[in-house]
């Protein structure tokens, strides 16, 4: 596995960012990890730094001027992971929502010819989400209802941020027309895969909430992605690059 980058974006993750850090590379020696932060108040990048010291060629880091969301922190480092020639990239979360073992079931998927894009999925089998409240639980829910209906897509948890892409996914899209900067950004990521024409794939995995720090999730998130969907949509039909 020494030719995948593991993307973790970060905003005030000082509680978890060693943890899952290391966590990582306890079970895979051979990983690389790209941390994404956005200029964290609470010195998560000076973390970040102390780590280096100890996994020297194995942890990256890249630290923007400041928070502007999910999207353009992947999409940093989406375009640095290409640059590298990374041939598997992932999107994981710092908070442990994601368990790092299940790394390598993702891998395994699109290493083995099986996905070209292979997803985490809470709901590939029933509802496996551990500590969430009922509403928060619901509204997911309905987010993917609601994507599967007006895109057409076939994937049952289109907002899930664990992801392994191919390289050759990530150079197809026009990162640069990219326009989601929330969760939305998401099923963006899944939308314009799809529609040119790679292998999506999802597979079970248990989904915690966050034991430490707080949800970047507002409302202007959620307001994104239930009219941005119908945007997404409507572009798709007249435009190449939407």
């Amino acid at each position: 596995m020494n030719d995948v980058l593991i993307i973790i974006p970060t905003y005030n993750e000082i509680e978890n960012i060693d943890k899952i850090i290391r966590s990582i590379f306890n079970l895979y020696t051979d990983v690389h990890i790209l941390v994404v932060d956005d200029n964290s108040p609470d010195q998560t990048s000076s973390k970040v730094i102390e780590l280096q010291a100890i996994f020297k060629e194995q942890l990256h880091l890249q630290i923007r001027k400041s928070k502007s969301g999910l999207g353009p922190a992947y999409i940093h480092g989406f375009k640095w992971a290409v640059d590298k020639k990374y041939n598997f990239i992932f999107e994981m979360d710092a908070d442990f929502s994601h368990d790092p073992k299940d790394i390598k079931s993702l891998y395994n998927k699109c290493n083995e010819g099986l996905a070209d894009l292979c997803i985490g999925s809470r709901y590939k089998e029933g509802i496996n989400v551990v500590n969430w409240p009922l509403g928060r639980i619901i509204l997911s829910l309905f987010a993917s209802y609601y994507v599967r209906l007006f895109t057409g897509m076939n994937i049952k948890d289109p907002t899930s941020g664990f992801v392994c892409y191919k390289r050759k996914v990530i150079e197809k899209i026009n990162l640069d027309m990219v326009k989601f900067v929330g969760y939305a950004f998401q099923i963006e990521m899944k939308y314009k895969s799809y529609v040119n024409h790679f292998k999506l794939v999802e597979i079970p995995i248990v989904f915690k909430d966050r034991a430490y720090g707080q949800s970047k999730l507002n409302s202007s998130i959620i307001k994104e992605a239930v009219f941005g969907v119908i945007s997404m949509r409507i572009k798709s039909f007249f435009y190449k690059d939407f």
